[in-house]
Formats: C-alpha cells, structure tokens, sequence
C-alpha cells in the first residue's frame, strides 16, 4: 500500500515538476542513475534507453572516400606493443589530478595483449559504479556462452482452463511486438509477450475461456537488492528484480516501476490473449508450473552477445541484475543477488581475471559496497579483445563509442577531438562517484585499455569530474604513448 499511495502522490505532480524534481533529487544526493538517470526527465542529456541509441549524422559537406576492401598484405598492428608510462603519465597527470574529481582518484593504462605492463595512478581499488557491468557481462557470455538465448513459454496449467506463462529471464522481454519501422531501428530484436499470446490462441483454436496464471519461480531470494539504498526500489529508480519483466519493468506509458513486475507482465498477456478472441476469467495468479507441462508457445531472445551489446550501451540496470541471476544460476543453481555476484568473481578468477580484492554485492553496480581494482578491469578488457577472448568479444564491440553512442552520444564535448569516435567505453555514476573503462586508439593506432574512477567527488561538481575523465580518455587517445 506504501508504494501505491507514493505512487499516486507523485503523479498529481510529474507533470509541471519533472525539471525542478530532478534538480532536488541531485542537490539532496539521489545517488543512482539509470542509463545514467538524468534524461530521463531532461531528454537533451542523453540519448533515451527506452528507444534507442540515436543515429548522429556525418557532418555537412564531409566527403567521405569510396569504401575499398583491406590489400591482402595488410599488416596487424602487434598489440604487445610497450606502453610508455612516462608519456601516459605526461597525457592524463593533469586531468586526473583535477580536483573536480575530489580526494580519491585511480587509474589503469595498458596495452591491449594479456600480461601487459600496466601504468597505474592512485591504490587502485574504487567504487566501480555501472562499470561493473563489464564485470557481469563479461562472466555471463563465458559462462553461458555468447549464443545463448532466452526462453519465455506458456503451458497447460493444473486446471483444465489454466494457462501458465513462465518467466526464463528475459532481459529485454516487450509488452508487445515492434512495428515494422520500429523493428527496422532497432536493436536486437525482442521477444514480446504479445506475440506469444497469439500464438497460445492459435493453439486453443482461437476460442474458449482461459484462466492466466504466471511461473517466475526461476529466480530466488529477494527482488529488492540489501546492498542497495532502500530508497532505490520504492522511488523507481530500479525495478524489482524477477524472471518474468516486460520493457524492463516500467508501467506503460509511464516514467515508474511496476511494483510486481512478474504480475505487470501476466495481466499485459492476459489482455493480449482477450484482444487475440479469447475469454480471460478472473485475474492472474502467481503458480508452479507442473512439471512435464504440455507447452503451448514460446518465444525466444536475441543471443545474448546482441543483448550484452544493449546492456552496455545504455546502461542498463534491470538488465544486467537479470543477466547476474543467470551467472548465479549457471555456477552455483540459485538465481539470486548473492549467487550472480559470487558467480561472476568465481568466472573471473577461473580465467586467471586478477579478482583480489575484488567485493560484489549486485551486477549491475548500483550498490555502494562494491569495490574492484583497476587491475581486474585492465585484465577483463585485455582478454575480451584478445586471442582467447571470442566469447566476451561483445564487451569490446557493445560499448559505447565517444560522442557518437550511448551514454557517451552527448560526452567528449571537451579535450581532443581525436577521441570522437576512437574511444569506447563503459561509463559509471552515482552521487560522488564517477568511472570510465575502456578501450583508446592512440595516435600511432595501437589500443590501449583504460580505467578511471573518482569515488569521494564533490557531488555538486558532477559535470565537471565527468569532463576530467572524458579528457584523460581524450588524452589517450591524441598521445603517442607507445615505443
């Protein structure tokens, strides 16, 4: 009831308070953002998660040469060459020593082959924000592998006219099917619940009354994370953690949560299967499938190396805590908080990822009690992107790229504008905290991975400490810090 009346007060206001409300939440503190928060109520930030990345065009009057295939004698360029820590040191000294990004700051530069010397800044231990989405996703891809997919089905139930829809843990699962221009723009494709109805009434012969019940049994433990701030869930910042979400957990037409998003999802396929001809008694209800259930429909997500892609690009959180319950599932048979968080450093660690140190409590980064070293982001970007990396290759190809994609589409503003469209990286906020790990083309074209964090900076200083790493970035990108 608690949240159902703050949801009622709330929207007597959205309407004429969304700037100023936003402004408040930043001055009093609100440490979470979701695809980095801010656009959601002032759209000029941020490209919008809830569609997708914007197109940024070339500019007028670029001409561009004829596109021509490599020579066959085209030469790689060797990833194991040496770093320069002096000339590393000279590019991003001043930037990180900038005091926008306050008492604590760290950083982590190496070439891209494995076992790379490392320069490093700082005790290099952090706050690693939404950057620890690498972490989840990188350990989701090996474990699972990068074709997996996800399944959402509907069964015969334990009466003759139940229907039972069971949550696989979709993380990108719509409401409904995408038009034919929305599906040509977007990215990767989704499974919807609404499709899957009408195929369930084209199995009941397109007549007949049903009853909906729901399965999301698949997940355990809390949906609300321990190691968040209890404010989190209640004010919509994150959804309630399930295996059966439609869009990420958001009501329609609206800027807030589902209270019980498994529910939220079963009453959209029950009105899916009234608008497909057949009659819906009574309201859905929460069941364990029987086992051995005769299957009616299902439909299937994108592989998970297109959804980790997504995941990264607009940061998102529903999506990477959905991803954690499997790594829990596949190492340790628990879909949980706790189990997705100790099955990622277990994967980690197994493929020799420096994890010392390393404490996680959620897979997404929205908890303040997490802490990695840049080591282990420095080790995970050096074996995505290298020899033995196929399967986490998505972490290298899904992050956004500098002033072009994602949550970096409006960054890079300032410092070289080499960066544009050189650097790619996973950025990281909360109150006071700011992260980014990636990947630099520096000048003489080999890559370099990157990690920055400021975890104790002056919370009214946010856009500036952010411009301070995007120029360290920049930095990399215009230096010549190779031999």
């Amino acid at each position: 009831m608690g949240r159902d009346l703050r949801h009622s007060r709330r929207w007597s206001v959205v309407h004429w308070l969304p700037p100023l409300l936003v402004l408040a939440l930043l001055a009093a503190g609100v440490g979470a953002y979701r695809f980095e928060w801010g656009q959601r109520y002032l759209p000029g930030l941020a490209a919008d998660p809830v569609t997708e990345p914007e197109q940024v065009l070339a500019p007028a009057g670029l001409d561009l040469p004829e596109w021509s295939p490599p020579v066959d004698d085209a030469v790689a360029l060797d990833p194991a060459t040496a770093l320069a820590p002096d000339r590393v040191a000279a590019a991003v000294g001043d930037d990180l020593a900038d005091p926008d990004l306050g008492r604590h700051v760290v950083g982590a530069v190496a070439a891209l082959a494995p076992g790379s010397p490392e320069w490093t800044s700082g005790d290099g231990r952090y706050l690693p924000a939404s950057t620890t989405k690498l972490l989840t996703l990188g350990a989701a891809l090996e474990v699972l592998g990068p074709d997996h997919t996800f399944t959402t089905r509907v069964v015969r139930g334990p009466g003759p006219r139940d229907v039972v829809l069971v949550g696989g843990g979709d993380p990108l699962l719509a409401s409904r099917s995408l038009t034919l221009a929305e599906a040509e723009s977007t990215y990767p494709a989704r499974a919807d619940v609404t499709t899957l109805a009408l195929d369930v009434a084209a199995a009941l012969g397109g007549q007949g009354r049903v009853r909906v019940r729901f399965d999301d049994s698949l997940f355990t433990g809390p949906t609300d994370n321990p190691a968040w701030r209890r404010d989190y869930v209640p004010d919509d910042i994150v959804s309630p953690i399930t295996a059966l979400m439609v869009d990420g957990g958001d009501e329609p037409d609206s800027d807030l949560k589902a209270d019980e998003p498994s529910l939220a999802a079963a009453r959209v396929f029950a009105d899916a299967l009234s608008a497909a001809g057949l009659r819906v008694t009574g309201q859905p209800r929460r069941v364990v499938a029987p086992p051995g259930a005769e299957e009616l429909a299902a439909v299937e997500s994108a592989p998970l190396s297109e959804v980790a892609e997504r995941i990264l690009d607009v940061s998102d959180n529903e999506g990477s805590e959905v991803v954690a319950h499997h790594v829990g599932l596949a190492t340790a048979g628990a879909g949980s908080f706790e189990a997705g968080a100790a099955g990622v450093l277990t994967t980690l660690g197994g493929l020799g990822i420096d994890v010392t140190g390393a404490e996680l409590y959620d897979g997404s980064g929205l908890s303040r009690r997490n802490r990695v070293s840049t080591a282990t982001l420095i080790d995970l970007l050096q074996h995505a992107a290298g020899p033995d990396g196929d399967a986490m290759r998505s972490l290298v190809t899904g992050m956004p790229v500098a002033g072009f994609t994602g949550s970096l589409t409006y960054r890079f503003a300032e410092g070289p504008a080499v960066a544009r469209g050189v650097v790619r990286a996973k950025t990281g906020t909360l109150t006071g905290v700011h992260a980014l790990a990636g990947i630099a083309v520096d000048r003489e074209g080999h890559a370099l991975a990157f990690v920055f964090g400021a975890d104790r900076s002056p919370p009214d200083e946010r856009y500036d400490a952010q411009e301070a790493l995007d120029r360290a970035a920049a930095s990399l990108a215009a230096c010549r810090c190779t031999r």
